[in-house]
Formats: C-alpha cells, sequence, structure tokens
C-alpha cells in the first residue's frame, strides 16, 4: 500500500504491467514510481509504445496492474476502484445533473454549432474537444488525457491547450499523455519521461534542460564526421561530445564562444564545415542525453 501524502493525487510504486504473447511476455511498465501533486498539469512524454497510454490507463482503473501500488485521488488502486471512477468522471451522476452540465459545457467549449449533429460528422478538433467535454461532465479532481491533440491542426491544437490551461486555472488536476515535446513544454508544471516502460527522468521542464547544462552544437563536416569528432571532443569548453544522426553532437558552456573555437579546429584540420546548428537545450536533448536516442525520431 502507498503511504498517502496530503499533496499528491497520484502516486504509484513499482507499477507494473506485463502483456503475454503466444511466445513471450512483454513488460510494458517496468517499475513505475509517480508523484503528481493536487492542482498541476502534469505530462507523462515519451515516444508511441514507451508505456504512457498503458499506464493512463492503469490509473483510470480500465487495465489491472500487474504488480506494484497506486492510489488515485485518495482512494487504493487495488480495492477502491469505483471510488476513484467517481473521483475522475467515468459515472456516478443523476440524469438531470449530467444533462445540465453537459449543456454548460457545449457553450464552454464552443460546440453549440455541432451539438445536435452526429459525432461522425465531427472535425478532429471538435471531437478532441468533446473528448475533454466528456470528461469534464462530473467536475472531476483529477482528468486524464491520452494524446489529446494527435492529428490535430495547429488552430484546433491551440484550442484544445487553452481549455486544459483553463482547466488547470480552476484548480483541475489534469494527468497528460504526450509525444508532442513542445506540448509539454508549453502546458506542463512537470514532467515525466519514460522509455521501454521506465521513467528516465522526471522535474518541472525547465529543470530537466537546465540539468543538460549550456548550449547544444551540432555540425557536420565533407568526409568521415569521426575525424571531426576526434578533432574537438578533448577541448576545455567540451562538456560531452558524440555522433548522432550523421553529424558531430557537442554540449558546451556557451555556446557563442565555442562557435568561434570550432570553426578554428576544424579549418586548422583542414575540415570542411557543411552545417552548424546552435541551440538551446530542449525536451529533446533530455531525452538524447538519458536514452541515446531522439524522441522527435521514435515519436515519428
Amino acid at each position: 500500500m502507498v503511504e498517502p501524502s496530503p499533496e499528491a493525487v497520484i502516486e504509484t510504486r513499482g507499477l507494473r504491467r506485463v502483456f503475454k504473447t503466444r511466445n513471450r511476455q512483454v513488460e510494458a511498465v517496468a517499475g513505475v514510481d509517480l508523484n503528481v501533486r493536487r492542482g498541476e498539469i502534469f505530462g507523462f512524454l515519451g515516444p508511441n509504445g514507451a508505456g504512457k497510454t498503458t499506464t493512463l490507463r492503469m490509473l483510470a482503473t480500465l487495465l489491472p496492474p500487474s504488480g506494484g501500488t497506486a492510489r488515485v485521488a485518495g482512494c487504493e488502486l487495488a480495492t477502491q476502484q469505483a471510488r476513484i471512477r467517481e473521483r475522475i468522471g467515468l459515472y456516478g451522476m443523476p440524469t438531470e445533473a449530467a444533462n445540465k452540465r453537459a449543456a454548460e459545457l457545449v457553450v464552454m467549449l464552443e460546440l453549440e454549432g455541432a451539438a445536435d449533429r452526429k459525432v461522425g460528422t465531427y472535425s478532429g478538433g471538435q471531437k478532441r474537444r468533446l473528448d475533454i467535454g466528456l470528461g469534464l461532465v462530473h467536475g472531476p479532481q483529477v482528468l486524464f488525457l491520452d494524446e489529446p491533440t494527435t492529428g490535430l491542426d495547429p488552430q484546433s491544437r491551440a484550442r484544445v491547450w487553452d481549455e486544459v490551461r483553463r482547466l488547470h486555472d480552476r484548480g483541475t488536476t489534469v494527468f497528460l499523455t504526450t509525444h508532442y515535446l513542445d506540448e509539454a513544454d508549453a502546458l506542463c508544471d512537470r514532467v515525466a519521461i519514460i522509455d521501454y516502460g521506465k521513467i528516465v527522468a522526471e522535474g518541472t521542464p525547465e529543470d530537466l534542460k537546465r540539468a543538460i547544462a549550456g548550449d547544444v552544437v551540432r555540425f557536420s563536416i565533407a568526409g568521415d564526421q569521426q575525424r571531426a569528432l576526434d578533432v574537438i571532443k578533448d577541448q576545455p569548453f567540451v562538456r560531452e561530445a558524440k555522433l548522432e544522426n550523421g553529424s558531430v553532437l557537442l554540449y558546451v558552456d556557451r555556446g557563442e564562444v565555442a562557435m568561434p573555437a570550432i570553426l578554428r579546429l576544424l579549418d586548422g584540420a583542414s575540415l570542411q564545415l557543411m552545417t552548424v546548428e546552435l541551440h538551446r537545450p530542449s525536451l529533446d536533448d533530455v531525452f538524447l542525453r538519458q536514452t541515446g536516442r531522439s524522441l522527435r525520431e521514435t515519436a515519428a
């Protein structure tokens, strides 16, 4: 049993889920520990197949865990599933009250023009807003959103973001799964990054990016990239250097100081620079540092 924390709405310890196939067992969630605080937007970030949706479905009582313990909205996942469903908005509301609340949400989500149409005629953005509305009918303590903007155009995506922010402002705790880096960065108070069923990093987006330290320089030369790496990697301004997707990736203290030095070193070694980029660390850099792979590429 998880010892309750007064600030936590979701707590897990060693949460696991194993799926059995004909020839083997697949551990989709491999011992996840989470602590989601009251009133925050908590992002669960990772590529497709990392275990995000499986974790969410377990916490929402839609899938039984294979191991570990959890508390959701003050209730034990193992023994109080009915109470959890009431508190996260899965059921438990009189028809008259539900109808009144539905009418309010149609206005709030700007679905008045589509309210009398079949859902099959809705646009992608309208369907996503409807999904959010269905979760809000009961005024839940915790709202679970699974990839809420997948496949949406930029305008519809921005609208969904606005609704999530509005919920946050009203005090709703939001548990959001996503594989979009910009979504996690823009919306979430804290994020946990999951890969192959395990948490590889957790914290505020800014704290995670700050942990990378310094700036990121990526460049390529004409010819063998290993030659450039050998020239650069031991320089005092380089914190870390590696080959990644046909280019040299450097983590440096200060990009504006490192760039001229890199150009001089390459020129002195008669290496022709082909491309160069300088940017501040992103959540993709956090994922890359933790896993050795780019989240953008694995998500795609």
